[in-house]
């Protein structure tokens, strides 16, 4: 039954000020002021509330992503923005901090202003 419902995803920031700056500014999400506890962004089939919390405690793995349709562009959009992709050890990415995975599907990584891991895909 749940998966015919719309979902719900949550990320934990410390600062919702900051958190608007990035998300809406930066990564152009349309985001509905729900203070003094969140920021909402709605789409047909999910919802994120970015969350007020006192303390982040942010997870060593991805905790947000996107499937984006051009990839190279959306990244190169997000470093001239100021965002810094995330590179691992052991991961062959390319110059612009993209790994294929062995499926086909390819991935890069970067972090919003509290740490969350966040992820594109194509």
């Amino acid at each position: 039954m749940l998966g015919q419902t719309k979902q719900v995803g949550f990320v934990g920031v410390s600062d919702l000020d900051a958190a608007e700056l990035f998300y809406s500014g930066v990564l152009g999400l349309e985001l509905v002021d729900a203070r003094p506890y969140a920021l909402v962004h709605e789409t047909p089939v999910s919802q994120l509330r970015i969350t007020a919390v006192d303390e982040v405690r942010a997870a060593p793995y991805t905790v947000l992503g996107w499937i984006v349709e051009d990839l190279d562009s959306e990244v190169d959009r997000l470093v001239e923005a100021g965002v810094t992709f995330n590179r691992y050890p052991g991961m062959a990415q390319d110059h612009r901090g993209i790994w294929s995975a062995p499926g086909g599907a390819r991935v890069s990584w970067f972090s919003d202003p509290d740490g969350n891991n966040l992820s594109l895909q194509s």
